[in-house]
């Protein structure tokens, strides 16, 4: 176990309680340089929006539905002057009332942008559920 050394002595071997760090400097300076050197030729990915677009000619019949800023909705019929009130339960009805027997009418929800999102969706989820199937978001042109 005890190996002779020049001049008589014992030596022993201890034991390395020490991480040697060098090495693993030396890799993550390597990986700094190459993730420096690639970080830009990373392409960003690209989303594609969907756009608005304008129909060919306008329907016949139309069903507003306005959301106000108090979250009350009113619909509004074939562009009446004045839309009448309608609570969130009646909606389904009213609109396949003012629908006539045709699906295809469509139905149009419109919002001022300080209204939360939130009510707009509860909107779009009641005439889902009541099985409405033409429902669009109206969007303001230009801005």
């Amino acid at each position: 176990m005890a190996q002779p050394m020049r001049g008589g002595g014992l030596r022993r071997r201890r034991s390395m309680n020490e991480i040697n760090m060098v090495p693993f400097i030396d890799v993550m300076l390597v990986l700094l340089i190459i993730f420096m050197v690639t970080a830009p030729l990373i392409t960003t990915g690209v989303v594609d929006l969907p756009s608005v677009g304008q129909s060919a000619t306008r329907p016949q019949s139309v069903i507003e539905l306005v959301v106000g800023l108090d979250e009350r909705v009113k619909i509004k019929v074939d562009g009446q002057a004045e839309p009448q009130p309608v609570s969130l339960a009646q909606i389904a009805t009213r609109v396949k009332q003012a629908q006539k027997g045709v699906a295809e009418t469509p139905v149009v929800i419109s919002a001022e942008k300080k209204v939360p999102y939130e009510a707009v969706v509860r909107v779009m989820d009641t005439l889902q559920k009541a099985g409405v199937k033409r429902v669009g978001l109206s969007v303001k042109q230009g801005v």
